[in-house]
């Protein structure tokens, strides 16, 4: 059976899209904290952990707050929920700041709390935590954004029958700088109600391209 894409959110420089809406939008910002934070604000998640985060982190937890949103999460098999991101640049934002922690001798005072976030799939970590996911996850580094990449992964994990569902794509930050594509998947769409069928798309590498293209 082929996979379908239930839900998707798209996060880039002043605007937030929900499965292809527009959910919050804000050209007035400088950094990615000045435009994550009060949109952060405006969901109500009760979850103060998020301003410990490095910025990667928050971008990730948040197009995946949004993702699940759409779904009820406690009809799948949480030990069964799958995660796999990809990004061009790893942890490098937050590996930058960690180095200049560390740089100067007269001054070396590193950060655990920095530190730990030197990895990028403590962005998983997170996701996982928040939403108690024990599936299948790993993290991907290319040059760029490769949609064949992803659905040859994830389409490999359903294939072997390690995941019942997956939640995918493309999250990426440095400096300033910053895009997130996250797509939920599960085979067919045999049982989804008429509002879910419609916002189905085909888990292809044609489809995950151009959700990403239009972005």
């Amino acid at each position: 059976m082929e996979q379908v894409i239930s839900a998707y959110a798209q996060i880039k420089p002043g605007q937030v899209r929900v499965n292809g809406r527009i959910e919050y939008s804000d050209e007035n910002f400088i950094t990615f904290a000045e435009f994550i934070k009060p949109f952060f604000k405006s969901l109500n998640l009760g979850y103060p952990k998020f301003y410990k985060m490095d910025p990667l982190s928050k971008l990730g937890f948040i197009a995946s707050e949004l993702v699940f949103k759409q779904l009820n999460l406690d009809s799948y098999d949480r030990k069964r929920v799958g995660i796999v991101i990809a990004n061009s640049s790893s942890s490098l934002d937050t590996d930058i700041i960690h180095q200049q922690s560390i740089s100067n001798r007269s001054e070396y005072f590193p950060s655990p709390s920095v530190f730990v976030y030197t990895l990028p799939n403590i962005m998983i970590g997170e996701i996982c935590i928040r939403h108690q996911l024990r599936g299948e996850n790993a993290f991907l580094i290319s040059e760029r954004f490769d949609g064949r990449l992803l659905t040859k992964y994830v389409n490999e994990l359903f294939q072997q029958n390690r995941i019942d569902v997956c939640l995918t794509g493309w999250v990426d930050l440095l400096k300033e700088d910053f895009e997130a594509l996250l797509m939920f998947v599960e085979p067919g769409i045999w049982e989804m109600n008429a509002e879910a069928r419609e916002i189905a798309l085909p888990f292809s590498e044609k489809t995950v391209n151009e959700l990403y293209t239009i972005m």
